[in-house]
């Protein structure tokens, strides 16, 4: 057997794995090997991203390798400033390796249904940490250990008290996040979201961060913190972020695919469990019928992948269920709802300012929830028939600041100034501490729905009148 196992990477070129002389990279590298890790080359890191760029085909398998291999990166920081030997370092890179392994099809748009229907196996972390504790990986990880597979899913789940070890696998400045930034960018061909990688990494410290909760100074915690001169790249980090769910994760085609495919696997599970298979279009002994029937059995949600939804479209574009057969050729052919932005609508009615108040005032909320209200009202007249309006409600915050999150300062981050004291970064950059929470409210329908555009149009219509001038 070779000494060394590679991996070429078109964002990282070559990640090594020395079996012959690293016991936890011969454990890895077996890891890799097995059934469930292989499951994820068939599962898509960014879902229905590929809709709006063809080239964000990239699988969770991948990622997550390059998230093993940014974990080694930054414990060679780690190591400058805590260089004796320490368990938690295999922990770490096991769990960064393994911490996407329970993601279901299409990713967190499987997951939507999984809360819809109370699916725990649709939730990727209870399934990661299933297959970390007691199968065949957990087997393999116990090479290293009798407790090691259980230390590996506590980080990857998070439990315990914070470290830098685990500021590794889950942070403000984590391997997940320094691997999908730059790989979605790299895929995506988008020109956005650029980060000065080896810049940052070449100002990576380990500080000792203290922090207090309700006036109680805790204990000081050990994390990653960037050097006086990183203070730029820091905030082109955070601004890459902040560029990428507009342009990528959030882009209205990709959220309008999520909204079909949820609506449609919703529909199939409901009519497979109410005894209605045959309506679905799909055989007795599809993967997707018997995760319905016992969707707690941990076989079946392995069963469920990328591959096995587009394989069942056909059949369930054949399905004589009408909202089965017309969702299902809507996903298979790329036939997505046109979107009407509500916030640019009231932006452009009411002046572009109105855009920046519908965030801040009160009163904009309240009309916001009452827009969507009356669309739900009307799009359920019809139970049976297919959603005519799709609701589309999301926000994200580019940077917490310390007083906005609980998670403490893992979830920051630090610069070392030139008195050499740590400040958040919000509190050194004006950029980062203008910048706004990241909201869309979209609704969707089919583009020969004139009633459907009409009425849409009417309720939007009648929320902006409200408007307080």
């Amino acid at each position: 057997m070779p000494r060394q196992q590679r991996i070429r990477d078109p964002l990282h070129d070559l990640i090594e794995f020395d079996i012959e002389r690293s016991q936890l990279e011969d454990v890895l590298w077996r890891v890799i090997q097995t059934r469930a890790f292989q499951r994820l080359r068939r599962i898509k890191q960014l879902g229905f991203s590929d809709f709006v760029y063809p080239g964000a085909t990239h699988s969770r398998l991948l990622h997550s390798v390059g998230v093993f291999h940014t974990a080694r990166r930054l414990m060679k920081v780690i190591e400058k400033y805590l260089p004796a030997k320490d368990a938690r370092v295999d922990q770490a890179l096991a769990a960064a390796l393994l911490h996407d392994l329970g993601h279901g099809p299409f990713s967190h748009a499987f997951e939507k249904i999984g809360e819809r229907f109370d699916l725990k196996m649709a939730n990727h972390e209870a399934v990661s940490e299933i297959l970390i504790r007691d199968s065949e990986i957990s087997e393999l990880l116990r090479d290293m250990g009798s407790g090691f597979a259980n230390d590996v899913a506590d980080m990857v789940s998070g439990s315990g008290t914070p470290t830098i070890y685990s500021a590794v696998v889950s942070s403000q400045f984590d391997a997940d996040r320094l691997d999908y930034m730059r790989r979605d960018r790299l895929m995506t061909g988008s020109q956005h979201a650029g980060i000065d990688f080896e810049w940052l990494m070449a100002n990576l410290e380990v500080g000792d961060v203290e922090y207090s909760v309700d006036e109680t100074r805790l204990k000081p915690v050990q994390t990653f913190v960037l050097g006086r001169k990183a203070i730029f790249a820091a905030e082109a980090y955070v601004l890459g972020l902040f560029q990428l769910y507009p342009t990528v994760y959030f882009h209205k085609a990709t959220r309008g695919a999520e909204k079909i495919y949820t609506e449609l696997l919703s529909r199939t599970i409901m009519l497979i469990r109410d005894g209605s298979v045959g309506k679905t279009g799909l055989p007795e002994m599809h993967p997707l019928v018997k995760f319905a029937r016992t969707p707690d059995a941990i076989e079946n949600a392995l069963a469920l992948d990328d591959t096995v939804i587009w394989g069942a479209l056909p059949l369930m574009a054949n399905s004589n269920d009408e909202w089965i057969s017309k969702f299902a050729e809507r996903v298979r052919d790329r036939k997505l709802y046109k979107c009407i932005d509500v916030r640019a609508k009231i932006a452009h009615d009411k002046d572009d300012g109105a855009a920046l108040s519908f965030e801040a005032d009160a009163a904009c909320a309240v009309i916001r929830d009452e827009i969507g209200k009356c669309l739900e009202e009307w799009s359920i007249k019809c139970p049976d028939a297919p959603p005519r309006i799709l609701i589309d409600e999301v926000e994200r915050s580019p940077y917490n600041k310390l007083t906005e999150d609980t998670k403490g300062p893992l979830n920051q981050i630090n610069i070392r100034t030139d008195g050499d004291h740590l400040v958040d970064l919000s509190k050194r950059s004006n950029v980062v501490a203008e910048l706004k929470r990241y909201k869309a409210f979209r609704v969707y329908h089919a583009d020969d729905d004139d009633e459907a555009k009409t009425k849409i149009s009417e309720i939007i219509d009648a929320g902006i009148s409200k408007w307080p001038t």
